[in-house]
Order: structure tokens, then C-alpha cells, then sequence
């Protein structure tokens, strides 16, 4: 008897178009390595490089949205089986967010090494932006920006995915690189620390969500979220036990992504020991990802599902207390980096709460997605200019102490100004983006209140804390404007930092008011035509595995 004959399947080149700016990435961190062979390395080379691939990432993203305008799709696997991985508007929306971003955090780092180490360009090493020492005890440019972009494009495969091992694949993608660049300082025993702490702890968090994972496999026989929550909908397994050890398991890894409790204390030290730039990469784009995800997860498996609401409970409640604990550990705080980080600890906890909105059935927007997305949307340049200012203090001053940011309105009225903007907005006082992007949360947990009344309580806690964070906002800001010693001189920030941080601040302007409305209109516009269960070219005939014992 002759032996089977192994077929070798091929994706389709129409396929590959789906993931055209993960493929652009993908050659981009290729020639970041390579091209150092001919060139030598250079750290504004690979910098060039870098910028260069994420804008052709962009540019390829734009024909994608068309074709995705009438239904989300998916594909990049054999037929009979479920699609690996899934374009729809909520994926193309966070590639955007975080193309746009790794070239501002790129810009940022050009501006940095410009400060620190002008002859940067012609030397071979790189000395990182904000460090201190000689420039052999930096991670060179090339390798720099190849785990930087190595970050991002796991974050974008994150996103796009409702398989679980492609989830994880893509997890430890984004995690992995990241570890590197925090502890890129080889004389920063901060940096050392923070690198130190921040593995542990995504070794942790990867055991246990793979074990989690692990469990859900054992429970559904698949790896597929959409076929597993056609199981539930059809009463399979969720009375198990196994079934929720296993989601709590995969909560664990999203919820260090997030940086929410329990999960959230690598979060200050890392901040405060890695490069600035670093800092604020982490700050935005690990968040948005792991929440991401987990809006993901909790719409395709809760999603108007009665036997599954505990699941939305869970996510309202770690919302609730990651929120309250990231404001009242801020308030102790001397170093402004770590305020951020708490801040950030904080306002992912407010973002969390979109995840605790069930999908209203019928069709409807979800109202989840589309807060989720306008607080995105303002988060990202709320960070950007707060931890921008930030930087452009550090270069100036060698320090993020508080006592850094004395008399700044009198030293660097246009670093100070942009900065009490971001602050205040991080607050969500209006007329800025941030109380734009607290009104379309509070908004639409309020409107799914009134068929879950138990949201108003977050509602309620979310309001208390805003509150509470008004306080170590305006130490800051009381700090740069009431606090003043006339012995210290002037500073001269660059003029491209500081063209980052006012345009961050007028845009935040402009969202608190003229892009009001349209900010919740395209937010929403975002949160239509989420892809659920797969496509039935893809699905397997067979019916559905019978959940397995619990022994």
C-alpha cells in the first residue's frame, strides 16, 4: 500500500493582502539587520529605515478599508478550517493607531538622541535618549528599532485574531522585544531592575494564560473563540468549572498586558527605569492591545449571552478596583514618570469598562467598541504629549522629580503650557479631548444601564475617581507655575519636541470642541460589522465537540 500523499497548502495572494502591513513590518525589521552589513551601523540610518517601513505599514492599510466596508473578513488557513486571522474595521482601527504612533515614538527618539548625543549619527553605538554613560552601554540603533517594530507587530496580530494560539503567538511576539528595550541601558541598574521585574512577571502571566488556554481546549476541543461561543450559546460546558479556570487563566495574560490588578505591579518600576521613549511606547500601545483583546474575547463569548454575564461582572469589577488603586497609589508619588504610570494603571481601568458593556442585540452598535475606541483615540495623545513634556524635561534636567518641573511656566512657557493641557485633560475636565472621551464611556455605560442597572455603579466609581485624580494633576501643574526658585535658569527644549507636545495639546483642544461630535461619530463608525463567528467557507461540517469531563 502506497502512503498518503502530505499536501502542502499555500495562502492565497488575495489572502496575503489582508496582512500586507504586517508583511511590510515583518521587512522592515529584516532590513533594520541587514542593511548595517554594508552600511555599518547607524543609528539615524536604521531610525530612517524604521520611519520609512511603518509609513508603507500605513500606506497599505488604506485599501484594506474598503474592501472591508461591507462585511469583515478573514482568512490565512486551509480549507474545512477557521480562520487564523480577521480584518474587520476594529482591527484596521488599532494597526492605524499603532502605525501612527510607533512613528511618533520613532520622531520622539530622533528628537532624544539629538539632545543626548549629538554625534550619534556618525558613531557606530547608539546611546539611547535619557540615559546617562558612554555610548557603549547602549543597545546599538539597528537592534533598537528591530525589537521596537518587532513589539508593534505583535500588537497588530493581537488584535486581529480569534484564535487563541495565534493569540499567544502574537502575545509573547509583543512581550519578548519589549523586555529588551526596557533594560537597553546596560549602566542603568533602574533599568536593569525594571527589565528584571518585567520578565518574571510575563513569564508568569504567559503560564498561566497558556494553562488557562490549555483548559478552555480541553473543555471546547478547539482553539477557536467564535466556535466556542457557538457552544455556549448552545448551553455547552459553561457550568464547568474547568470552563471558568480557563478564562480566568486567559484573563491573567491580558490583564498584564493592561496593567490591571492584580496584575499591574511591574508597571511603575518598569516606567521609571526604562528610557522615556520607551516609557511612553509601553504606556500606549501594550494598553491598547490587551484591551483590544480583551473587548475582543468578552464581545465574541458574553455577547448578549445570558449563561456567560458573570464574565462581564468579573471585567466591570477588575475595572472598578484597577481604576481606584492606580489613583490612590498615584497620590504618594514624587517622580512624574511614575505618576504616569499610575495614571496609566488608572485610565486602563476606566477603559476596562467598555468591556463590561454587553452587546445590545439586534444588530446595534456596540456601544462598548465604540467607547473603547474614542478613549483610544484621545488616550494616545493625551500620553504622547504629557510623557513628551516629560521628556523634554529629562533631556534638559537629568531628572523626573517632581522638584525637575519647578517654575516651568516662567522657564519654558511653551513646554509648560502643553503640558498642563495634557494633564488637565487626563483629568477629563472640559473643553479637552479627555472629557470627550470620559463622556462617551460614562454615556454609553449609562445607556447600557438601563437593562443592566448594575453598570451605574461603575458609573459612579468612575466619576469618584476622576475626582480623586484632580489632586496629583495639579501637583504637577502647581509645581510648574506656583512653585518657582528665580535661581534657576531657562530651558531650551528643542523646537521639534516641542512642536509634538503643542500639537498634542491644541488637538486636544479642538477634540474638547469642534471634534466633539465627530469623534463619537467615527467611533462608532468603528464599532460596526465586528467579526464573530467564522465564515462558513471556512468552518468545519462536522458538528460541534461534546465538552469533555471535567476529571
Amino acid at each position: 500500500m502506497l502512503p498518503p500523499t502530505a499536501t502542502m497548502w499555500v495562502p492565497a495572494l488575495d489572502e496575503l493582502r489582508l496582512v500586507a502591513p504586517e508583511l511590510i513590518l515583518t521587512g522592515t525589521i529584516v532590513a533594520v539587520l541587514l542593511v548595517p552589513i554594508f552600511t555599518g551601523r547607524n543609528a539615524y540610518l536604521a531610525a530612517v529605515i524604521a520611519l520609512a517601513g511603518t509609513v508603507a505599514s500605513l500606506l497599505a492599510t488604506g485599501p484594506l478599508t474598503g474592501r472591508i466596508a461591507e462585511a469583515p473578513t478573514a482568512g490565512l488557513a486551509p480549507p474545512g478550517s477557521t480562520p487564523t486571522l480577521v480584518v474587520d474595521r476594529f482591527a484596521l482601527f488599532f494597526r492605524l493607531l499603532l502605525l501612527t504612533f510607533l512613528m511618533l515614538i520613532t520622531w520622539l527618539w530622533l528628537i532624544g538622541i539629538g539632545q543626548t548625543d549629538p554625534a550619534a549619527a556618525s558613531s557606530s553605538p547608539l546611546k539611547l535618549a535619557g540615559t546617562s554613560g558612554s555610548a557603549e552601554s547602549s543597545v546599538s540603533g539597528p537592534v533598537f528599532f528591530a525589537l521596537l517594530l518587532t513589539s508593534a507587530l505583535g500588537m497588530m496580530l493581537m488584535v486581529s485574531t480569534l484564535n487563541l494560539l495565534v493569540l499567544v503567538v502574537a502575545m509573547e511576539t509583543a512581550s519578548l522585544p519589549s523586555y529588551a528595550i526596557v533594560a537597553s541601558d546596560r549602566r542603568s541598574r533602574l533599568g536593569a531592575e525594571a527589565g528584571l521585574k518585567y520578565v518574571v512577571f510575563g513569564a508568569a502571566a504567559a503560564a498561566i494564560m497558556v494553562y488557562g488556554i490549555s483548559l478552555l481546549y480541553g473543555c471546547f476541543g478547539t482553539l477557536d473563540l467564535g466556535i466556542m461561543a457557538r457552544s455556549i450559546q448552545q448551553g455547552q460546558v459553561t457550568t464547568s468549572p474547568l470552563f471558568w479556570l480557563g478564562l480566568a487563566g486567559l484573563g491573567a495574560g491580558i490583564a498584564f498586558k493592561i496593567a490591571a490588578v492584580p496584575m499591574h505591579f511591574w508597571c511603575p518600576d518598569v516606567f521609571e527605569g526604562a528610557p522615556i521613549e520607551v516609557t511612553t511606547w509601553l504606556s500606549v500601545a501594550s494598553k491598547a492591545a490587551g484591551l483590544g483583546v480583551l473587548l475582543r474575547v468578552v464581545d465574541t463569548l458574553a455577547g448578549g449571552v445570558a449563561a456567560v454575564t458573570p464574565l462581564t461582572w468579573c471585567v466591570g469589577a477588575i475595572a472598578a478596583i484597577t481604576c481606584t488603586v492606580g489613583n490612590l497609589a498615584a497620590l504618594r508619588q514624587e517622580s512624574v514618570k511614575r505618576i504616569l504610570a499610575y495614571s496609566s494603571i488608572a485610565h486602563a481601568g476606566y477603559m476596562m469598562m467598555a468591556g463590561a458593556i454587553l452587546l445590545v442585540p439586534g444588530g446595534q452598535v456596540n456601544r462598548g467598541v465604540g467607547a473603547l475606541v474614542s478613549y483610544l483615540l484621545v488616550y494616545v495623545i493625551m500620553n504622547l504629549g504629557a510623557f513628551g513634556a516629560t521628556a523634554l524635561v529629562v533631556w534638559q534636567t537629568g531628572s523626573d522629580h517632581l522638584s525637575a518641573f519647578t517654575g516651568l511656566g516662567r522657564r519654558a512657557p511653551w513646554l509648560a503650557v502643553p503640558m498642563a493641557v495634557c494633564l488637565f485633560s487626563l483629568v477629563g475636565l472640559p473643553p479637552l479631548g479627555g472629557f470627550a472621551a470620559k463622556w462617551f464611556l460614562l454615556l454609553a455605560l449609562g445607556r447600557a444601564a438601563g437593562s443592566h442597572p448594575w453598570l451605574w455603579t461603575l458609573v459612579i466609581i468612575a466619576v469618584l475617581n476622576t475626582a480623586i485624580s484632580l489632586y496629583y494633576y495639579v501637583r504637577i501643574v502647581r509645581q510648574m507655575y506656583l512653585a518657582d526658585e528665580p535661581g534657576l535658569p531657562a530651558l531650551r527644549p528643542p523646537i521639534g519636541g516641542l512642536a509634538v507636545v503643542n500639537l498634542c495639546a491644541l488637538m486636544l483642544v479642538l477634540l474638547g470642541t469642534l471634534w466633539f461630535n465627530p469623534l463619537g461619530r467615527r467611533a462608532e463608525a468603528m464599532a460596526v460589522g465586528l467579526y464573530r463567528t467564522p465564515a462558513p467557507a471556512w468552518v468545519d461540517s462536522t458538528p460541534l465537540p461534546a465538552p469533555r469531563p471535567d476529571g
